[in-house]
């Protein structure tokens, strides 16, 4: 018998589940040395800059992708394989546990997308409000003071992990309206 969705029988099974968990140890990896670094400059400056660490950093040598394009790149690769080997625990929700997580999802969607926005709209005036005789700024430095004037965030940071919350959010709003899976094909 031949089955229409991922088993946890199935070889596929065990190749997302091994992806997830690289990708999981990455996201925790990254997200670990960000936040050390980020205690290190609180504790050195009494300020940080959020995620400008992880947007500085470059892995696995000079010139190649920074850690946040890792974490970006592991964050929707695992979030996709999550999807494909966790679908057994949505066909189980109650029809008002649905209607609440996908009114949740919407708001995220929502707030994600608007932040994407703002950040890239920051980020593009910046760039060109910084351009003096054909001279680019240092686009991974460009910040923005907001929520608070002594934690700034990176602009490059807040665009792709705003960017990655619209993406997954967007990904789990879809599938929430998808009519529900049977457990038995």
């Amino acid at each position: 018998m031949e089955h229409s969705h991922l088993q946890e029988t199935d070889t596929g099974y065990k190749v997302f589940l091994y992806i997830f968990y690289v990708c999981a140890f990455i996201m925790l990896s990254i997200t670990a040395y960000g936040f050390y670094a980020m205690y290190v400059e609180w504790e050195q400056n009494g300020t940080y800059v959020m995620g400008e660490v992880l947007v500085k950093t470059e892995i696995p040598f000079e010139n190649f992708a920074k850690l946040t394009t890792w974490l970006f790149f592991s964050t929707i690769i695992g979030w996709y394989c999550v999807s494909r080997i966790g679908w057994k625990k949505t066909t189980k929700l109650m029809t008002w546990k649905m209607a609440l997580l996908q009114l949740m999802l919407l708001g995220f969607v929502i707030i994600c997308l608007y932040e994407v926005l703002y950040n890239f709209t920051v980020l593009n005036a910046q760039i060109t409000a910084g351009i003096i005789n054909g001279k680019v700024p240092d686009i991974d430095s460009l910040t923005v003071a907001y929520p608070d004037q002594n934690r700034p965030w990176n602009l490059i940071f807040a665009t792709k992990m705003f960017l990655v919350g619209f993406l997954i959010s967007s990904h789990a709003f879809y599938l929430s309206t998808k009519p529900r899976k049977n457990l038995d094909t």
